[in-house]
């Protein structure tokens, strides 16, 4: 089979290790480099990265929608399917419609729950235990297309974005092979089931306004939100002096108590009062500072004189 992927981070890496073990991928589309951390250096997605090295044909466009050259070019492939995984941009209908057995999409959650740009992040944010991985038929709409398969995945409670995204990864790989495989067995026909859009939610796109932390919450939900916020944009708080802190590993604790925002020392350890409770600070760092541990981080404060707001 003749086939066109598009993914651009790590989750879409796993899948292409796969398809192109088990497909012909002709070409690979990921999205254009783009500067990173406080020095703004170009750094390129596991997609492309994978891609160089296997010597796999790659575009970076700014749009597909009205590019004529790259339409020609898919075209010209005559692709079986085109396959999705955490590309970043939505498709119109006459992209989709290109590949002689549809547009195959591998998503990061259970749909229809969590439609969207940060179905892993939110999934850790919200605090469920399970989450999962789609494979579905893509139409017009974000995440709305038909279900074919769908496997669920345990969320542990140390899972952060990044660990989790791994054991998703690793099952969408297994998934979309399922996928082909039946699809061959089958005579080239696959089967698929539309979604129930009363049973929807949505997934948006993590910022830092979005990962700010209120100190007045129970630290379980702060903890959860220091987790589905690793490693991008990171939890985010202001110090006493208004300067912008990131808290990048936590653990929640219900034995220490203090004011919200408070920080205090118990057993070489250090930690931040919430609303109820308490977390434990393993990684954190001051804007445009490295990451160190909570306890070194104690060591350069006056605990008393100094809070979290």
């Amino acid at each position: 089979m003749n086939c066109i992927f598009m993914g651009t981070p790590l989750f879409g890496r796993y899948i292409l290790e796969k398809l192109s073990k088990i497909v012909n991928i002709k070409l690979v589309l990921c999205q254009p480099d783009k500067p990173s951390g406080r020095n703004k250096r170009i750094e390129i997605g596991e997609v492309k990265r994978y891609s160089i090295e296997n010597n796999l044909r790659i575009i970076q466009p700014d749009k597909i929608k009205g590019n004529i050259s790259i339409i020609e070019e898919i075209k010209n492939i005559k692709p079986d399917f085109i396959f999705v995984a955490a590309y970043g941009k939505i498709l119109n209908k006459e992209v989709l419609d290109l590949p002689k057995f549809g547009s195959i999409n591998v998503h990061s959650s259970l749909l229809p729950k969590y439609r969207g740009a940060a179905p892993i992040n939110w999934s850790i944010i919200n605090g469920d235990k399970t989450t999962g991985v789609t494979i579905m038929k893509m139409d017009e709409g974000m995440d709305t297309g038909d279900i074919i398969l769908s496997k669920e995945v345990e969320i542990d409670e140390y899972d952060n974005v990044e660990t989790l995204t791994r054991k998703l990864a690793i099952v969408g790989s297994d998934l979309i092979e399922t996928f082909i495989n039946n699809f061959k067995n089958k005579g080239n026909e696959f089967e698929s089931f539309a979604q129930n859009d009363a049973e929807s939610s949505t997934a948006p796109k993590m910022s830092k306004d979005i990962s700010k932390i209120n100190w007045k919450k129970d630290s379980n939900i702060i903890n959860n939100l220091v987790r589905g916020s690793y490693p991008w944009p990171g939890a985010n708080c202001l110090d006493s002096n208004g300067q912008l802190i990131n808290i990048l590993e936590s653990n929640s604790n219900n034995e220490i108590y203090g004011e919200p925002g408070e920080i205090k020392k118990n057993n070489n350890k250090m930690y931040v009062c919430c609303g109820k409770g308490s977390i434990e600070i393993l990684k954190i760092q001051k804007s445009g500072r490295k990451t160190i541990s909570g306890i070194d981080f104690l060591n350069g404060i006056k605990i008393g004189e100094y809070k979290f707001s």
